[in-house]
């Protein structure tokens, strides 16, 4: 057959026109320039990606009547017989259907042999992972220590499948998916040298479609340009292969976007109308999104993302209206709806079912929002007691009753003294029955604006009781804690700080808990259920089980 495919036609013939290999095509060169070529190397990587094309040109480099070097000439003997796969001496074996251990004794025999007329007798064997554990076992102390005029060079797409006395024996390369962009650059290269007319966005298509193999790509070019005479339209291209314009994709992303369900079993239909694979569309959807939120989130785009600028483009301009939170939910529920797809015998109505639930689904609010909410919720709860504040419309700050305006109000003029006392302390309520916990906290806060020290060892103690000219602390620590306290300099700075606050002078009595007259269970169940009941007909805790659609649980009085 005269006729050759690309893939063979424009295969590299040197290091330098390998594609996106520089990794491994710049270690070889460097290595072959310096004399220090390993006798046994290791290919591995993605289908397609440049092997045994590089098995060859390592080939040719290391016989080369001119080298070893480099750079083959591509003109001697030896490299034209190579790059017609004619060699005498470069056996190139497939492991797959050469596995058996009796194989491997047969080509360990033929080693010992001198090379014909080259430098080296190479074996390149292609798909080693293939090869049996009693084959592996048998090649073993060859591939170690084989005479100076033999090299293997093996090429794999499965290297985990292969023994790890055999790896630790040789010098691994391992190759990467090539890029959506050099393929596209390749095949446009190829289709000036073969005067054959393609749309760029069919190229982009066709590259999309290869996943990084520059076989796979060249094998679908050759198909359309096989199907096509001198030119090519985007149509054709999709009808040829039989893929799914990328279009598709992108309108029904959009339409889960705006939450048209209508318009989203539409295009679904349309869809399983002209025959596509349905579990493709969902990778494929899976992919788009993932692919939003990267751009959304806009960072490392062009190394995150594989595809063509003007993708890109149409992404960010998917993305304008569209939060960071909405794009995470909905690729974590289709995510979760993967599984149902992939093993659904219907997969048109699991899709379907799949596209209606994420309707349903409400957007999230923005977790910065949640935590701004929840600041806000603490600070007012922790800034005045839960008797002093009225009732008030959702959505407001605490309002105070016109009755305690009035009081306010009608304060008569304080002496000079007393209002610089009051400027650094805030007074407390008259009422010594005042709310204990809230007193204690406002009390602790201007402690530790004080006296730091004393405001940590008052941590862990509470408010007791106050009366006309007492105030009852008690120290829920242990007795270090009691000791600290009852200093004087620190019981004088309590005594001083506790009569500017309530405006009287105040005696301070610190007990422990063991010292305290322990409550009946009555009474303090009693009171644990009036606090519970405070607690409950707060506005604000009511307004938090709207926001976050919550619901209570329990209540913890501290």
């Amino acid at each position: 057959m005269s006729y050759l495919v690309l893939a063979r036609k424009y295969r590299p013939q040197t290091f330098d026109q390998v594609i996106e290999q520089p990794h491994v095509t710049r270690t070889l060169s460097n290595s072959i320039s310096s004399n220090r070529v390993a006798h046994a190397v290791l290919f591995s990587g993605p289908r397609g990606t440049g092997k045994t094309t590089v098995a060859r040109i390592l080939a040719k480099a290391m016989n080369c009547e001119a080298g070893p070097q480099a750079l083959p000439c591509n003109d001697c003997r030896s490299c034209r017989e190579i790059t017609s796969g004619h060699a005498v001496d470069v056996f190139e074996i497939d492991g797959a259907s050469n596995n058996s251990v009796d194989q491997v004794r047969e080509l360990r025999d033929h080693i010992k042999y001198m090379p014909a007329h080259s430098a080296y007798k190479i074996y390149i064997i292609d798909e080693v992972h293939m090869l049996s554990m009693p084959a592996f076992n048998a090649l073993l102390k060859t591939l170690e220590e084989p005479p100076a005029h033999v090299m293997f060079i093996f090429a794999t797409t499965e290297p985990q499948k292969i023994p790890i006395t055999i790896l630790s024996r040789c010098q691994r390369h391992d190759f990467r998916r090539i890029n959506l962009k050099s393929i596209i650059a390749h095949m446009k290269t190829i289709c000036q040298q073969e005067h054959f007319e393609i749309p760029e966005q069919s190229l982009a298509l066709i590259a999309s479609e290869a996943t990084g193999s520059m076989r796979d790509a060249l094998s679908l070019l050759d198909q359309v340009i096989s199907c096509s005479e001198g030119e090519a339209s985007h149509e054709q291209v999709l009808d040829i292969l039989g893929v799914m314009d990328r279009k598709f994709v992108f309108d029904l992303c959009g339409t889960i976007l705006q939450g048209n369900v209508s318009a989203i079993l539409n295009i679904l239909d349309d869809c399983y109308n002209r025959g596509h694979d349905l579990k493709k569309l969902y990778e494929d959807i899976l992919e788009h999104f993932r692919n939003l939120l990267v751009v959304k989130m806009g960072r490392n785009i062009d190394k995150l993302i594989d595809l063509p600028d003007s993708e890109i483009n149409q992404m960010k301009a998917q993305t304008n209206a569209v939060s960071v939170s909405l794009l995470n939910q909905i690729l974590d529920n289709l995510f979760r709806e993967e599984a149902s797809i992939r093993l659904a015998t219907d997969t048109k109505l699991a899709l379907e079912m799949a596209f209606i639930r994420l309707d349903l689904i409400e957007p999230a609010l923005p977790i910065d929002e949640l935590i701004d909410k929840l600041d806000l919720l603490r600070q007012e709860i922790h800034s005045q007691p839960v008797d002093r504040i009225a009732a008030r419309p959702p959505g407001q700050g605490p309002t105070v009753s016109a009755s305690e305006r009035k009081t306010d109000d009608q304060q008569p003029d304080a002496p000079a003294d007393q209002q610089q006392s009051a400027a650094e302390v805030p007074s407390a309520a008259a009422d010594p029955a005042t709310d204990l916990a809230a007193t204690w906290r406002q009390l602790h806060d201007i402690i530790c604006k004080e006296n730091q020290p004393l405001g940590a060892s008052l941590a862990k103690c509470r408010l007791k009781r106050v009366s006309a000219d007492t105030v009852e602390i008690e120290v829920l620590d242990n007795g270090f804690t009691l000791k600290m306290l009852e200093r004087e300099k620190n019981k004088a700075i309590l005594k001083t700080i506790c009569s500017a606050y309530w405006g009287a002078e105040k005696t301070v009595l610190l007990r422990t808990a063991a010292d305290q007259d322990a409550e009946s269970p009555q009474k303090k169940n009693k009171n644990e259920q009036h606090q519970k009941k405070k607690a409950l007909s707060h506005p604000l805790v009511a307004d938090a089980i709207e926001i976050f659609d919550g619901k209570l649980i329990d209540i913890k009085l501290r």
